[in-house]
């Protein structure tokens, strides 16, 4: 864990057609590729250290504000997937998902890191301590939209899994700002902030993923069911104080969310202690979120009944509380509880990286009602609370390298998988099959890139991601269980 020091920007490093399709589709990028591979050795000589800072002579900063941003946009090929989306934040499904019945080419955003414009500021104010504040607003490139997952989702409420174009659950739900806090920062002591943050889980994953925690080529990238402590919403919380500090070899982090309700309801906390000694880095974590949601698109069933003519019986005194299909949603409660370990080790030139989260999911302590207010002002149409009766265990792990061939020009690889128990009651008690989604399930991933800097600020990229689900993990999917996505882009940083 590192103190925030807004002045200085370090490079973020950061799921069934026929076997033809497959190769013809993997085939339209190969000459693009090849184009890649051979910019990359004309440019070698002359280009620039990667990730080295921005001089201050050309930074766009002024008394203390700096202006900074991604433009992050690619081409990507699937063999099952389903069309692109203008608001998911991703574009497309990249992983494996219970729609994706169909080959898809599309130009995809945000495929290495998430665009974004962004302002942040540092202001000394007595001795090594300053106030400090960034603000971030998330956008796709491919469409010029704000990101905005969750209505992703509401524009394919109703649909039928094989006419769903991408829909995929997120904590970027179209916020003006993505990220927004303000604190106190000290290279001694720590910094303290307070707003909309990135939890002391997803620091971790952006730092022990090899694979920069991507869209596109990482598993605990695209799904924030890592970062998030079992829900993807979690990612990024509301109302919370964060603190991050750094003493000599050892780093500690803490956070905690206000529920700005009664008792526990809606609130987070997370620990996290570290150190670094001789090229190793370990991280331990604990989270705990209560009242956590995931949600999806409402069903036709449901749609029906929340367009039927008088109140649907489920909402009760609801009527008239702004419940409507274009800001609705189906979601699932619970109380979560995470912990892991994260680690990486650096030896000339080479970084092997490995990680490990344990999360239960149990029925809320307080539970939500129909009408509830989630991210991005959204509402619960329907809710379940007592999906994890029998508590549902997930745990996650990956392995991986990243290579430096050059100063300019890395290698990655990393495998990622999820296992999943059985946690189903009734005549399903103990499946294994994907008779339910609640029986024990796993899913595998392999990813592969190579990205290569042709300057301090603009690089290109290139790599493929396979994921595959089995069990209860793949239950409810259309005819396909495994996807290959391929993708080449390019990001620019300033």
């Amino acid at each position: 864990m590192i103190p925030i020091r807004p002045k200085r920007f370090r490079r973020a490093r950061p799921t069934d057609v026929s076997a033809s399709k497959a190769r013809h589709g993997a085939a339209r990028l190969g000459s693009a590729c090849l184009l890649l591979a051979s910019l990359a050795g004309a440019s070698l000589a002359q280009a620039q250290t990667a990730g080295s800072a921005p001089a201050k002579s050309d930074s766009l900063t002024w008394n203390g504000i700096t202006l900074y941003g991604i433009v992050d946009v690619g081409l990507s090929y699937e063999t099952h997937g389903a069309p692109v989306n203008d608001y998911f934040p991703a574009g497309i499904e990249n992983i494996i998902q219970k729609n994706s019945n169909h080959s898809v080419t599309a130009v995809t955003p945000n495929n290495l890191s998430q665009s974004r414009i962004g302002l942040s500021g540092n202001e000394p104010i007595g001795g090594d301590w300053a106030g400090v504040f960034r603000v971030e607003t998330y956008f796709n490139p491919q469409s010029g939209d704000i990101s905005d997952a969750l209505k992703s989702l509401v524009q394919n409420n109703g649909r039928a899994a094989a006419t769903q174009t991408t829909n995929v659950d997120s904590s970027i739900a179209g916020q003006l700002f993505g990220v927004a806090y303000a604190g106190f920062s000290s290279p001694t002591v720590g910094s303290f902030t307070f707003g909309r943050q990135l939890t002391t889980l997803a620091d971790g994953i952006s730092k022990y993923d090899p694979l920069y925690a991507s869209n596109a080529f990482s598993l605990i990238g695209f799904s924030g069911t890592t970062a998030g402590g079992g829900v993807t919403e979690d990612r990024r919380l509301d109302q919370a104080v964060k603190y991050v500090g750094q003493y000599d070899w050892a780093h500690i982090g803490a956070l905690y969310q206000f529920g700005g309700s009664r008792g526990s309801t809606n609130t987070a906390y997370q620990f996290a202690v570290g150190g670094e000694f001789a090229g190793l880095s370990v991280d331990a974590y604990y989270a705990k979120k209560y009242d956590a949601v995931s949600v999806s698109a409402l069903s036709a069933g449901q749609v029906g009944e929340l367009t039927a003519t008088g109140t649907p019986p489920m909402l009760g005194s609801l009527a008239g509380s702004g419940l409507s299909v274009s800001n609705s949603l189906s979601g699932t409660v619970s109380d979560n509880t995470t912990y892991g370990i994260m680690g990486l080790y650096a030896l000339d030139g080479w970084k092997f990286f490995g990680g490990y989260e344990h999360i239960t999911f149990a029925n809320p302590t307080d539970p939500y009602s129909a009408g509830q207010d989630i991210i991005g002002g959204y509402k619960l149409a329907f809710v379940n609370n007592t999906a994890y009766t029998s508590e549902k265990v997930l745990q996650v792990y990956w392995a991986g390298l990243r290579y430096a061939v050059t100063p300019q020009f890395d290698l990655g690889a990393a495998y990622y998988g999820y296992k999943q128990n059985s946690y189903a009651t009734g005549a399903d008690t103990g499946c294994s099959s994907n008779v339910a989604g609640s029986c024990s399930g796993t899913e595998s991933a392999v990813g592969l890139l190579a990205d290569y800097h042709f300057s301090k600020r603009f690089d290109g990229y290139v790599g493929g991601l396979w994921t595959s689900v089995a069990g209860g993990l793949s239950n409810g999917y259309l005819l396909n269980t495994s996807t290959i996505s391929t993708t080449i882009g390019v990001r620019y940083k300033f």
